[in-house]
């Protein structure tokens, strides 16, 4: 059942590198249509906002490139969703990968005999003494 599971893992962590392999150019950022004379609503232009070395930076952009510019936001829209989901998946796989090594160290644990001092008695704590009852 477990492999099982880890084996859907690691088609659909296989499956979103394909998506990001396909992806082509990508840019992070925020798109915003301004005004020269905004109380009239003339003189539109286009600028691009983004985060770069922990500072905003804004481009201005001509109608030209608006078009290219949309789909390069679209894509890194969509690279963020899929790293998203890759860390989801990747995190799902870790639990099971984890719970299946225990699993399996608990049957290994519970096959063997126990080894001296394994089992009943009082455990001692880093810095502490064991006391002895009186």
């Amino acid at each position: 059942m477990q492999d099982k599971t880890l084996a859907i893992c690691d088609r659909q962590i296989q499956a979103i590198k394909d998506q990001l392999a396909a992806l082509g150019p990508l840019r992070p950022g925020s798109l915003s249509r301004q005004y020269r004379q905004p109380r009239r609503c003339q003189g539109a232009y286009y600028q691009i906002s983004y985060p770069r070395c922990m500072r905003s930076h804004t481009d201005y952009v001509r109608p030209n490139e608006l078009a290219h510019l949309r789909q390069e936001l679209a894509a890194y829209r969509r690279f963020k969703q899929l790293t998203a989901r890759w860390v989801q998946v990747a995190l799902r796989r870790s639990r099971w990968a984890i719970s299946r090594a225990r699993l399996e160290q608990g049957r290994i644990a519970s096959a063997r005999p126990a080894a001296a001092g394994e089992c009943g008695g009082s455990k001692t704590q880093k810095g502490r003494k064991n006391r002895v009852a009186t």
